[in-house]
């Protein structure tokens, strides 16, 4: 597979009502090759200024001031949308508040693929024409390492302090000098309660030894996603995904192989894991937290005992960005624990803000004490942020893993 066209995106999008997220319909099945040389290449660069480690972004004058406007990319279906009207409520409230108006553009499909787009631009120190983009963490780590991300006035963003522990410090970005979290998700096991229970009479999966049961033989799949589908068979084998050697990985890589070659994976996929799991020719996956809520009650989410991923994805300010301090002013009103609230109860993914699970139980109370969009610190604890890679590694990596699932 490769990574959907924008008018596909639309058609499916269509379709849909509230509660399904952007990685339902987005995520890639395989990276082409192109695009995973685009986002292997990348190595620190001219544009990054003169800073030592992350290189530091240029800037140019804040037209902030005199030019009310700011342009954000994300991904589709992951904002607060009313689906009679087609219309974003949290930020059409903002820009009545502030008067500035913002040219959000769903056109974030893939990580590579959007890389891709600007890479070029960002490499001759141009403005992307963006002052927000939403990007997974590796791909803010390449932002970053390569300096084309600007560092936040956090100053003039108070609501930042309302971040949740887990995610105040990561390794691309201890400080968050240069990101915030948009929304996070976990990796781990996904199920239909029904087929599950036929085959193997257990209410539950929580392990992936379940998962690689014989009796689920083809009737499984796992994501295309490398730092989901190696991060929770790592930590399956006892090494840890955020701090893992070569031969670790290839150690999970190994165990992918034989999985794949036996028939126990019926497929590698991306989204249309989730078609296969409600028609039943699916009974168990390595899928996404906010993908299965989704699905309603008939199938179970867990994270394995063994462990899972977190992954987030982070709104930043592109180096060159003409309206910064209008970006600013956006990121700040999504971490009000009202406006976050509102988001988490579209998207149903975990929520970044802290006091937004009160704020939650104003809107549905159901979804404040929900596990995968508000959860515990045991849960988080349970899950781990895959180890940051170099380019090379990055490169190095991809190749196995594309090897290992046929591609």
């Amino acid at each position: 597979m490769t990574t959907l066209r924008p008018e596909a995106i639309a058609a499916i999008a269509a379709t849909m009502g509230s509660g399904v997220s952007r990685r339902r319909v987005l995520q890639a099945a395989g990276l082409g090759g192109a695009a995973m040389l685009a986002a292997a290449c990348g190595t620190g660069g001219d544009a990054s200024g003169d800073a030592t480690g992350p290189a530091s972004a240029s800037s140019a004058p804040d037209q902030s001031d005199t030019d009310k406007v700011v342009n954000w990319s994300n991904w589709p279906l992951y904002i607060d949308i009313n689906d009679e009207t087609g219309e974003r409520p949290t930020l059409e409230a903002f820009q009545k508040d502030t008067g500035i108006a913002v040219t959000y553009t769903e056109d974030v499909n893939d990580n590579n693929e959007f890389y891709a787009k600007v890479r070029t631009q960002l490499e001759q120190g141009q403005d992307i024409g963006r002052d927000i983009v939403v990007l997974t963490d590796w791909m803010a780590a390449l932002w970053i390492q390569n300096g084309f991300a600007q560092k936040l006035d956090k100053a003039a963003m108070p609501n930042s302090g309302n971040i949740i522990p887990r995610l105040a410090s990561v390794s691309f970005d201890p400080n968050r000098e240069f990101t915030l979290p948009w929304q996070s998700g976990i990796g781990g096991l996904g199920y239909n309660k029904a087929t599950l229970k036929e085959a193997l009479a257990v209410d539950k999966m929580t392990t992936l030894d379940q998962l690689f049961d014989p009796a689920l033989k083809g009737r499984i799949t796992v994501l295309s996603e490398m730092r989901d589908t190696m991060g929770c068979i790592m930590a399956w084998q006892g090494n840890d995904p955020a701090n893992f050697t070569d031969d670790q990985f290839n150690e999970g890589i190994a165990a992918l192989t034989e999985q794949v070659d036996s028939g126990q994976i019926r497929q590698v996929t991306g989204n249309d894991y989730i078609a296969a799991l409600e028609s039943g020719d699916v009974i168990a996956v390595i899928g996404w937290s906010g993908d299965i809520f989704a699905l309603g009650e008939d199938f179970g989410f867990e994270v394995p005992e063994s462990g899972g991923t977190l992954w987030t994805d982070n709104m930043l300010v592109p180096a060159l960005a003409a309206h910064k301090k209008n970006a600013e002013m956006v990121m700040n009103y999504y971490y009000d624990p009202e406006v976050a609230a509102q988001v988490a109860a579209y998207v149903n993914y975990i929520c970044p803000v802290e006091g937004a699970q009160a704020a939650m139980e104003k809107i549905d109370p159901a979804l404040a004490s929900n596990e995968f969009i508000f959860p515990t610190a045991a849960t988080l604890d349970r899950t781990k942020v895959f180890m940051e890679l170099t380019p090379e590694q990055n490169e190095k990596y991809e190749r196995a893993f594309q090897s290992a699932i046929g591609n």
